[in-house]
């Protein structure tokens, strides 16, 4: 009867050690993961800057000669990612895809011109700069217009600001909810032995000789969890990494370093802290109140 007893105290214990792992990998995971997300939003944001571009126009009579010119002098600007002519020929071509037919056939002209996309580096996509460099295109003579979408480059600064801040805003939430929920699993992991704990504080032992082995065992299932967090973090962020490569999730080792760090660190300290002062609760309390602890 007694050792029935004990296999059964024993499953107990185990399934309550593995609920705490579980709780605690699911909560680093997602830290790890707002972590990621917070280092990277700079790089996010820069993407899809990059995306946007300035068409310049240029005059019929530029030779495409002097359009390679240009687009050589173009390439070494400072604001400037990459350069990509696209002849009025071309142009004409996607155009009459886009509508379904060719409308040269009611014009009997192309009344387009050859143009330059200009990519932009993402320090330089914003409304006051882009204004700038505006007028700094339209002083060569070989340019007729510059054209650019105002209202997306407006739209796309105020959401990169708003995005940004609610990411912090969600990482700082999410870090709460993690603190509180590792520490109520590892004070209902403590709660389960606060008999044993009260026990051998009758029997003499010290406070210090009492906490020794409860903060070894939470340190353990905050370092199991958190091994079990950066496995998943490790196949996600490889995952992704083959989806999005520009986001090079997987090949800046610094990053991916700080991320499994801090995964680390945030399981060792908030068990140490969560175990240490729910078993320094326990040893506080007088042997009656157990009972309604």
């Amino acid at each position: 009867m007694s050792s029935s007893f004990e296999r059964y105290q024993k499953r107990r214990l185990k399934s309550s050690y593995f609920s705490v792992v579980i709780s605690i990998a699911l909560v680093l995971f997602m830290i790890g993961v707002l972590g990621m997300l917070l280092l990277k939003s700079n790089k996010i944001a820069a993407y899809f800057k990059e995306k946007v571009a300035i068409t310049v126009f240029l005059k019929d009579q530029v030779t495409r000669s002097q359009t390679k010119k240009l687009e050589a002098l173009l390439t070494t600007k400072k604001y400037t990612k990459t350069v990509r002519f696209l002849s009025k020929e071309k142009a004409a071509e996607m155009y009459s895809k886009d509508i379904g037919e060719d409308f040269l056939d009611f014009l009997g002209k192309n009344p387009l011109k050859n143009s330059i996309d200009i990519y932009l580096k993402s320090d330089f996509v914003s409304p006051l700069k882009m204004v700038d460099i505006k007028n700094e295109l339209l002083e060569n003579t070989y340019v007729t217009e510059v054209v650019y979408d105002e209202p997306l480059i407006q739209l796309l600064t105020q959401n990169i600001q708003k995005i940004s801040f609610w990411i912090v805003v969600v990482a700082a939430f999410f870090g709460l909810v993690a603190v509180l929920l590792i520490n109520s699993s590892i004070r209902l992991s403590v709660h389960s032995k606060r008999f044993t704990i009260k026990t051998m504080q009758m029997v003499g032992a010290t406070k210090r000789f009492i906490r020794g082995p409860f903060l070894w065992s939470g340190i353990r299932l905050g370092l199991a969890g958190s091994f079990l967090a950066s496995v998943g973090l490790g196949f996600l962020f490889y995952y992704l990494d083959e989806y999005f490569p520009e986001l090079q999730l997987w090949v800046n080792k610094k990053e991916l370093l700080l991320v499994f760090t801090g995964v680390f660190s945030t399981g060792f300290v908030i068990t140490w802290l969560s175990t240490f002062f729910a078993t320094q609760r326990f040893l506080n309390l007088k042997t009656d109140q157990l009972y309604y602890s």
